[in-house]
């Protein structure tokens, strides 16, 4: 698996993460990565429990009217039982959030060798699954915002490296770059994107790109 993206910049997610103050697409996105990789959950538990420690640590305040909020709390039907999850390529996390199987995704063509499903805009958040044919490059870019992508099948490279299944690429302001799925095969990856992408690159790169020879 890549170790292409900074460090410290998936550590700040994971730490937003654990605190709960991820937009909810940027939540989904990084529980789904943790479930492919074991090893960062340990790092979140760690997080967790200081946090916890952190908390008890504080002097504690009396709840405004804490009988109604526990009549409230113990009035509230029980959740949903969880449905069973034998997605090889959905993530549970991700199964959940999106309402269907990863063999049940409503695909649109966006580009030739290059489809869709937009979840629209939720927490302020672009939120898409995109897949794309072995070899298709997508067109130069760069953001106004930061772009997670995390890899659920295939890979992709660009000028930093190759992102293979469960890796993150974390993208910002700072980065232009051309991502172009594996030569081994399709590219399945869920996009999260907090603000919009402005094309870059020589215009006979952007129209090669766009109709994908």
């Amino acid at each position: 698996m890549s170790e292409r993206v900074e460090t410290n910049e998936l550590e700040d997610l994971l730490v937003s993460y654990a605190a709960g103050s991820l937009p909810l697409p940027a939540h989904v996105l990084i529980a789904a990565h943790l479930e492919m990789n074991p090893e960062r959950q340990r790092f979140v538990g760690a997080i967790e429990t200081l946090s916890g420690d952190a908390l008890l640590d504080q002097t504690p305040v009396d709840l405004f009217d804490g009988d109604a909020r526990l009549r409230m709390i113990v009035g509230k039907p029980p959740l949903p039982p969880t449905p069973p999850h034998d997605d090889p390529v959905f993530p549970r996390a991700l199964h959940a959030f999106a309402g269907f199987s990863s063999n049940e995704i409503p695909w649109r063509t966006k580009l030739p060798g290059l489809k869709e499903y937009s979840f629209g805009e939720i927490d302020g958040c672009e939120t898409a699954l995109l897949w794309a044919r072995a070899g298709r490059a997508m067109p130069d870019h760069t953001h106004e915002g930061r772009e997670f992508t995390l890899v659920l099948s295939g890979s992709f490279s660009d000028n930093r490296g190759r992102f293979e299944r469960g890796d993150i690429s974390i993208a910002n302001e700072t980065l232009d770059h051309r991502p172009v799925a594996g030569e081994d095969g399709p590219c399945l990856c869920l996009s999260v994107i907090e603000g919009k992408l402005r094309l870059t690159g020589s215009l006979f790169r952007k129209l090669g790109d766009i109709i994908g020879t």
